[in-house]
């Protein structure tokens, strides 16, 4: 294609954007100027392109499910596409969070604005789970562009409702990949996790779920929010899959700027039914959250850290005051970061090097500029705040907010030189009821008001997972596990013992 050269209006509009007050003349000028300097976009158009592999073919291209086809709403879409004959995960079943680049399959973010989008590369990660002999069955449904922590919000309708409540919210964004784990329908599934989308649903509908530590796992292919923020990992039915499933993920492709000084283990081979010498550290700060914590969460952790107690380990509290303020760190992040990478910058931005899916970007940034009106009210919400924050204090918070949150990770690690973990609720709360009406208020407040102990390590960039402790009146409570980055084996082995405990 040829660049379209700006008129002298089109320059005019971005003049007084950046207060250059040039006059018609001087328009005129630049305007020759800028046209000369286009050749160079000629010249690109000419050049092709890179583009992540596609190794294996699609044995069933597949539909969108309905009705029992779908019981938990739990699908976008079914596909079938086989890996290798042998590997790490052969026989086994994997569906992937509908962010992710699967070749030839549908990718809606769960918003209409994506309808009609389907990637022609698979992402870093869906060509290692293949490599490792997964078979990928289908790709899970999400809340909105994944900007959802309790499940609000989405596309297709209807959305995914809690195995153990349908007239629950399953826990976001992720909620498809946790419900059709939880109810059987798929050996493990892949999450990706902002601000806690993989434990939040983890926890609420009753799986395992890890988010590695920021890097650990190659980001390239998936749809972003926030470069800092990104993060992908397994959720499965036990905490043996769920090692089994990051080893064959993890290590760097040399395409995502989230990877650096990456280091990896052999977390199956490390699992262990005895926890002797292991220090527990109880965050103090993360029970009794004021208007948020349920006793019984509280309760129902604490009895979880009892068990881990009588296979070896040692436990005492330990408080992180910081912790409290990991909450409104993320959010500055999150509300501008998302606002300059999933928005403005067509979902990929500017500044760094490694893979751009410039297919994603053409189509995304044409929808999204033609549907504004289809955005979700959440990212509404954080566009209208982040824009408005980013423009009228020339991105102070946002780097402010990333200044204290190196502090707040500072914090966390002198914590675990005396332990080697964390743990506290994954959410202060168990599943709460579905919005009765779809007024903002009510949205908002069902999607982003779980995130008390998840989103800090999100902006920490810790290890941390979910790990199912039981239920209160009929609902899963979750026991939130973080450990040392790059230490997701003793992460994995307390959860491993955990389950083995409990039989």
């Amino acid at each position: 294609m040829s660049v379209k050269r700006p008129d002298i209006d089109t320059l005019a509009a971005i003049s007084d954007y950046y207060g250059f007050d040039l006059s018609f003349d001087e328009l005129s000028e630049f305007q020759s100027a800028v046209a000369g300097s286009m050749a160079i976009y000629d010249r690109l158009d000419e050049l092709a392109d890179e583009s992540l592999p596609v190794n294996y073919p699609r044995a069933e291209l597949g539909y969108r499910p309905v009705g029992d086809d779908n019981p938990l709403n739990g699908w976008a879409w079914k596909c079938s596409v086989p890996g290798a004959e042998e590997g790490p995960l052969a026989g086994r079943t994997v569906a992937l969070k509908d962010n992710i680049a699967l070749a030839g399959i549908p990718m809606m973010n769960g918003s209409p604005i994506m309808e009609g989008f389907v990637p022609r590369e698979d992402a870093t990660v869906v060509t290692r789970l293949l490599d490792a002999g997964a078979h990928i069955i289908g790709k899970t449904a999400v809340t909105a562009f994944c900007f959802d922590g309790g499940g609000c919000t989405g596309y297709p309708e209807p959305q995914p409702v809690n195995p153990h409540d349908h007239d629950r919210l399953a826990g976001a964004s992720s909620n498809g990949s946790a419900v059709v784990v939880t109810n059987g329908e798929v050996d493990m599934a892949l999450g990706g996790d902002q601000g806690g989308s993989i434990r939040l649903p983890a926890s609420w509908s009753g799986c395992y779920g890890i988010k590695g530590t920021h890097g650990l796992v190659p980001y390239t292919g998936i749809f972003p929010i926030e470069l800092t923020l990104d993060h992908v990992g397994p959720m499965a039915r036990t905490a043996e899959d769920c090692a089994r499933m990051l080893e064959v993920l993890v290590g760097s492709d040399g395409l995502d700027p989230r990877q650096y000084d990456v280091r990896t283990a052999k977390y199956t081979e490390t699992l262990s039914e005895d926890l002797t010498g292991i220090r527990i550290g109880i965050l103090r700060e993360g029970f009794g959250i004021a208007g948020a914590s349920e006793p019984d969460v509280d309760a129902a952790v604490r009895e979880a850290i009892s068990v881990l107690e009588k296979v070896g380990a040692r436990a005492s509290e330990v408080s992180v005051p910081m912790h409290n303020d990991g909450l409104a760190l993320w959010s500055a992040i999150a509300f501008e970061g998302a606002t300059e990478l999933m928005v403005r910058g067509d979902g990929y931005g500017t500044n760094w090097r490694g893979h751009y899916s410039t297919q994603l970007m053409d189509f995304y940034g044409r929808a999204r500029r033609a549907r504004g009106h289809d955005f979700s009210d959440t990212v509404k919400m954080t566009v209208l705040a982040g824009h408005y924050m980013s423009e009228q204090y020339n991105r102070h918070y946002y780097g402010k907010a990333q200044n204290i949150g190196r502090r707040l990770a500072r914090d966390y690690d002198n914590a675990l030189q005396e332990y080697d973990l964390l743990i506290m609720p994954t959410t202060a709360m168990k599943a709460v009821k579905r919005p009765a009406d779809k007024s903002l208020n009510s949205t908002l407040a069902g999607a982003l008001g779980n995130l008390h102990n998840t989103a800090p390590f999100d902006v920490s960039g810790h290890p941390a997972m979910s790990v199912p402790v039981g239920f209160s009146e009929g609902l899963p409570v979750g026991m939130q596990l973080v450990g040392r980055r790059w230490d997701e084996a003793t992460v994995l082995k307390v959860a491993h013992a955990y389950q083995v405990a409990i039989g």
